[in-house]
């Protein structure tokens, strides 16, 4: 799987950066000011779309919400706080009492909370299909509001056809949202095979650093100004100029990290895929066949211990990959799904879509692969020899 995804400016500044600036400037201001009574009445009326306050536009978020469509080829994006703030941001506007959502099962954790809480509370009803299974997704979804996707999924990492249930969707008036934060934008464009809004958690691969919050919701500018008019304003959930300038600074580098991730995760998942005291890889790298549309690999998969290996104490072994919840940064994150289990609260995914608490989720950073290897290698012995 090889493609090049090149925006001019993904990297080289566009040319009428202000001051000729070689980084995007960061607009650190609350609000704008007017001029005279005029220009703030044609604001106000709807006739001018000049800058009033950041929790609407600010240009440094503009910024980025220009890129991230034009990496998607969408019409219009709108940033937000956080992964979750968009997730809200791409639902809530688009139903109502009594909708129906279609959710592929091991949706993200908190997504799951969103719909089984929050939504559930408010007459919206969410079932969830395995997404593997196509003709059970599409079956699902006449009379439905909303089709709800992850490709691949959380913790399973299994992929969806979304060629096939975009079509689907778009013949039964049924909104597709997808949560594309894995593959990015340089492995799937899901607008092209027909999706409607897609999200990205921005704290993710985008940023890459490890050192910020944020979320985007990108499709056809009709959804996104709904959005804005029932979500962006209305929450207040938008997202702040410097953590846009983090997430544009991160974007600069995205490609050749996405590789490094992939490259990394290929190779720790084919050595763990023959360790004996490994059951199971689930990474889409070792699958035979792919659906249309993916390009390549994120670097987060995960994997599932035998019995004879002490999870705790292969957790606690780990000299370099450290345990800690996300990804995308440059280190190594493990999170064990026996602690996940154990999520309190009463809309537990994991418990819910059977998650084992043999599985290790792991996010390859950009370590060398062979420093990591040698790190899952020595816990796993550590933790066997313990569990003996």
């Amino acid at each position: 799987m090889t493609h090049h995804t090149y925006v001019p400016d993904l990297i080289t500044p566009a040319r009428d950066t202000p001051l000729a600036a070689s980084a995007p400037p960061i607009f650190q201001a609350s609000s704008f000011l007017f001029e005279s009574y005029a220009q703030i009445e044609a604001v106000f009326s709807g006739r001018s779309d000049q800058l009033v306050y950041s929790r609407g536009d600010n240009p440094t978020v503009s910024e980025l919400e220009a890129l991230i469509a034009r990496l998607e080829g969408t019409e219009a994006a709108r940033g937000f706080s956080s992964g979750m703030a968009a997730i809200c941001g791409a639902v809530l506007p688009f139903v109502k009492p009594g909708d129906r959502i279609v959710a592929i099962e091991h949706v993200y954790s908190d997504a799951y909370r969103l719909f089984e809480t929050v939504l559930r509370r408010f007459g919206v009803e969410t079932v969830y299909v395995d997404g593997t299974d196509t003709d059970s997704v599409i079956a699902a979804l006449p009379d439905a509001r909303m089709v709800y996707l992850e490709s691949p999924t959380s913790w399973t990492f299994r992929l969806q056809d979304l060629g096939a249930i975009a079509t689907a969707a778009q013949h039964h008036g049924v909104i597709s949202v997808i949560d594309n934060s894995w593959a990015t934008p340089i492995f799937q464009n899901p607008a092209a095979l027909g999706i409607d809004l897609i999200v990205h958690a921005a704290s993710k691969y985008l940023s890459g650093h490890s050192d910020t919050l944020g979320g985007l919701v990108t499709g056809p500018s009709a959804m996104i100004k709904q959005i804005d008019h029932e979500a962006t304003h209305l929450f207040g959930g938008r997202m702040s100029p410097m953590d846009a300038f983090l997430v544009l600074r991160g974007m600069r580098t995205l490609e050749l990290r996405m590789r490094a991730h992939m490259q990394t995760g290929m190779t720790l998942a084919k050595v763990l895929n023959a360790n004996p005291m490994v059951t199971k890889v689930h990474h889409p790298g070792l699958l035979a066949e792919h659906p249309a549309g993916l390009r390549g690999f994120g670097g987060l998969f995960a994997f599932d211990l035998a019995g004879g290996v002490n999870v705790e104490q292969f957790c606690d072994a780990l000299q370099v990959i450290r345990l800690g919840v996300s990804w995308g940064g440059p280190e190594s994150l493990i999170v064990p799904g026996q602690a996940a289990c154990g999520l309190a609260g009463a809309a537990n995914s994991f418990q819910r879509f059977n998650v084992s608490p043999r599985t290790i989720r792991l996010a390859a950073g950009l370590e060398p692969a062979d420093v990591l290897l040698a790190d899952l290698t020595q816990a796993i012995d550590q933790a066997q020899a313990i569990a003996a």
